[in-house]
């Protein structure tokens, strides 16, 4: 429940802060290539990072590692908390932000995910995941809504909130404690830092769940877009851009919820690329939405979507996968969830920048349905996974 908290103070102060940061940024440049850089620059410390920050997670109690990435945000919230408070904000400033966030992300995000195994029963891991989802989800819903609500106030009301959010997180996360044997002091090697990539390509049923996320969310998402949506296109202000990035979590909330008391247990692979392609097309309705009420219900439908394939997901790769070497393919799949993130945002700033906001994520809900009918073929043991606990093949 420490970690349940946590995850939850974190996942909000996250969300908060890319709002602040997404709507000073479009106010600064008024640029959707700005607000697309925004994600490319979070997602690159993650690509260099991914070999150190994998095999941090196996040698180093992931607690700990969880706490020094809380104790770090906090203190880039508060160095916001100044700027914007003496006006120093700039384009170069948010950009240097990106990258810090990126840096610890790296981090976070495999500690995170091989942390959860250790702290609950195998047999409860695909319940647990929901009900970690859930409050991910429900941070998701409250942070950026709080955010945009928050935002007329002044940005550094919404980075000081931030701030205490994640000193709430640290705080929770240090105290942490879990089965921690850590492991035979080897050499540091090319072959030990490469070992999570080694162990994905061997088995298809890992890189066809990994590889689905990075192809299918890279197109789909319309995060990066919203500040043009909420401003250009439906005509709403900071609380409505809060509104619709809430909206993807309403529906993924509900889901999360539902999953944790019933969990998909039969026909996984096919729920998962079904949910896949549901997602498509709850991106493809927001597209051609032009009322708010629309725009979130379509939102919503996608968010609920889409933690279906997340939960199986994460469950088939953390299953399939033993602890010593969770913590380097856990890097590995947060890079794929960062590029699906982070580069995603990247790619429908660009596009939307020779094509427009709707013209992007009518390409990009396309993409999706098009990337799901491909992995059916290219990873038919995914397609045809009957249960999580299934042996992978």
């Amino acid at each position: 429940m420490r970690f349940w908290f946590g995850r939850l103070a974190a996942g909000g102060a996250n969300q908060m802060i890319m709002v602040a940061v997404a709507w000073q940024m479009y106010d600064l440049t008024h640029s959707a290539w700005d607000l697309g850089l925004v994600g490319l620059l979070q997602f690159l410390p993650a690509l260099v990072l991914v070999l150190v920050a994998g095999h941090a997670a196996d040698r180093f109690d992931r607690g700990r590692i969880l706490a020094t990435c809380m104790a770090v945000q906090a203190l880039l919230s508060i160095a916001l908390v100044v700027a914007s408070m003496t006006h120093a904000v700039s384009r170069g400033a948010l950009l240097a932000l990106a990258i810090a966030l990126g840096t610890v992300k790296a981090f976070q995000m495999p500690a995170t995910q091989s942390l959860v195994p250790l702290l609950v029963p195998s047999s409860l891991l695909p319940r647990a995941l929901a009900f970690s989802s859930a409050g991910m989800q429900g941070s998701i819903i409250v942070g950026p809504a709080l955010a945009g609500f928050m935002y007329v106030a002044g940005a550094e009301v919404v980075y000081a909130v931030c701030g205490a959010l994640f000193a709430t997180a640290f705080g929770l996360w240090a105290s942490l404690r879990h089965a921690h044997v850590p492991q035979a002091k080897e050499p540091v090697s090319v072959t030990t830092l490469l070992a999570g990539v080694a162990y994905i390509r061997q088995r298809q049923v890992v890189l066809g769940a990994i590889s689905l996320d990075l192809f299918a969310v890279l197109l789909g998402g319309a995060t990066a877009l919203l500040p043009m949506f909420a401003k250009d296109v439906l005509h709403v202000g900071p609380w409505g851009l809060g509104l619709l990035r809430g909206a993807p979590a309403i529906g993924a909330l509900v889901m999360s919820v539902l999953l944790s008391r019933w969990p998909v247990t039969r026909c996984v692979g096919r729920r998962m690329f079904l949910a896949v392609a549901v997602y498509g097309l709850g991106t493809l309705a927001f597209a051609v939405s032009r009322s708010f009420i629309g725009s979130m219900l379509a939102l919503a439908v996608a968010g609920a979507a889409d933690m279906v394939s997340v939960v199986i997901r994460q469950a088939l790769v953390q299953i399939d996968t033993p602890n010593e070497m969770r913590g380097r393919v856990s890097a590995v799949n947060s890079i794929f969830i960062g590029a699906s993130n982070q580069l995603g945002e990247f790619e429908s700033g660009a596009m939307a920048a020779w094509l427009g906001p709707v013209g992007s994520v009518i390409v990009g809900g396309v993409g999706t349905l098009v990337v799901a009918g491909a992995w059916m073929r290219l990873f038919p043991a995914l397609w045809r996974r009957e249960s999580l606990s299934q042996p992978g093949l």
